[in-house]
């Protein structure tokens, strides 16, 4: 009896993977270039189970019934590569390769092609909710070869987290790199939502002198209401632990945080395609300023901050602060709806918005209610531009907006570092204001570089220069508009 699906790389997350999918009744083969891990696992979690392990590719391959699938769990970058060029002469005409790494989506649109020339299938498939997700359920969003889909779809729906109403958090996400894109900006929202907690920690234990249990307690009533988030959970919990000796476990760890590289990847293609993801960066860089640990505690034996030390009445400021996350929260989904709408318009490709909000309402990192509003959102109108323009969110931020200028207040007066939540602000001003001074900016760019600029009493698309000073020429430089 050949096996249903084959799984390279017996990591956490692929040991989880492969027993996920055999608790959904699915025969799974397993490889792995060290066969001792292969052992370990069939001796182990894997004893008893519809699960065989094989210390030889060929074998491996040969285990998988037709047409075969191999879902890959190594490292992004060159270990797929290598994997692909083990794997590729043994294979047969549509045979389907998985990537579940967070490959760069780039990456995954030109292996897909590379792949379908040689009559094979191959699918990029982001993986959200780590060990537990695994285990218990995923969010999943594959993309790439469409014929795969067919294939791959009974295991993938099978294995993935379910909402209340029985459906799965995976979907097809589209063509070629597509769902490695959505991972990635999945990644870059997981980023944003991160850095907003922390900050509000810091505000809260700085500026309002909470202890952890208190702080835990806070985060546990969010967690009821409109902030209900698996991060939101996990954050209670976390102020909640002790360590050893008592005290709490938080106030041991070292603020210096590590990043694996898809914020960096998010950030990189927002500035490919000129979108102002600017929370997102200010919560990538707030972890590279994090990782400058040394260098931060000489600068603290030298820099001063506000003599100021006032403390607000509590109760009501936080109720600030949870109007204030939120509204925070609202920008960081904006902008990342924003950026996949450019690089879909970019590449062709058609993705279903609401869809991707309902995936990721289960099994991943950022799961939560407020996804809910979103898939709302595009429900009401598919065609949305920007969420800040949907009914519910522009309500609701306006609602919201004065807490956070108040927090943001309180914050600054106090020397409390707060970029992401002031990059939420800094972009609700500026969407929201008809007339920004970039007109003096690119007055500024035509006089010393004569890289002209359009009037707003003339029709657009018409590009003036001026000879500021007298002496310049009427040579014009090539216009550049972001």
């Amino acid at each position: 009896m050949r096996s249903h699906i084959g799984l390279i790389g017996i990591g956490v997350m692929g040991e989880n993977l492969a027993l996920n999918m055999e608790n959904h009744g699915f025969s799974v083969s397993v490889f792995d270039a060290s066969i001792e891990k292969v052992n370990l696992f069939i001796a182990r979690k894997g004893q008893g189970k519809n699960i065989s392990g094989f210390s030889s590719v060929g074998a491996f391959i040969d285990s998988l019934q037709h047409p075969r699938i191999i879902m890959m769990m190594v490292p992004a970058g060159r270990p797929v590569d290598d994997v692909i060029a083990l794997l590729t002469p043994l294979l047969g005409e549509s045979d389907i390769l998985v990537d579940g790494g967070n490959s760069n989506f780039q990456d995954t649109t030109d292996r897909t092609r590379l792949l379908e020339e040689k009559n094979l299938h191959f699918v990029g498939t982001g993986v959200s909710g780590g060990e537990e997700g695994a285990l218990r359920g995923p969010s999943l969003m594959p993309g790439g070869s469409k014929a795969a889909w067919a294939s791959v779809q009974p295991i993938f729906q099978a294995i993935a987290a379910k909402l209340d109403d029985g459906s799965s958090c995976c979907e097809w996400i589209g063509e070629e790199g597509s769902g490695h894109f959505v991972k990635m900006v999945h990644n870059g929202i997981e980023y944003g939502d991160m850095q907003l907690i922390c900050e509000v920690y810091d505000i809260m234990r700085n500026v309002l002198k909470m202890t952890a249990d208190e702080m835990s307690d806070i985060f546990s009533k969010w967690s009821q209401g409109s902030l209900n988030s698996y991060l939101i959970e996990i954050t209670s919990d976390i102020l909640s632990a002790r360590d050893e000796d008592g005290l709490p476990l938080i106030d041991k760890i070292l603020d210096k945080a590590g990043q694996k590289g898809t914020g960096k990847w998010t950030i990189i293609t927002a500035l490919d395609e000129a979108i102002p993801l600017t929370l997102i960066t200010e919560s990538v860089f707030s972890r590279v300023l994090s990782s400058m640990k040394d260098e931060r505690i000489s600068a603290s034996r030298v820099l001063t901050g506000p003599a100021a030390d006032f403390t607000p009445e509590r109760n009501s400021f936080i109720d600030e602060l949870e109007k204030a996350l939120y509204a925070a929260k609202i920008i960081s989904y904006t902008q990342g709806y924003q950026l996949m709408r450019a690089v879909a318009r970019s590449h062709h490709w058609n993705l279903n918005y609401g869809g991707i909000a309902s995936i990721w309402r289960g099994g991943c990192i950022i799961r939560s209610a407020f996804l809910g509003k979103i898939k709302e959102a595009f429900d009401r109108d598919p065609d949305l531009q920007n969420l800040l323009l949907d009914p519910f969110f522009s309500k609701t931020i306006s609602d919201s907006q004065q807490s956070l200028r108040n927090v943001l207040v309180q914050a600054i007066k106090s020397g409390v570092p707060t970029p992401a939540l002031s990059s939420a602000l800094a972009f609700y001003d500026g969407y929201r204001c008809g007339n920004l001074p970039a007109n003096l900016l690119q007055a500024q760019r035509d006089f010393f570089g004569a890289h002209q600029y359009e009037r707003v009493d003339r029709p657009r698309g018409e590009y003036f220069h001026t000879n500021w000073t007298g002496r310049g020429g009427e040579t014009a430089s090539t216009v550049y508009a972001a």
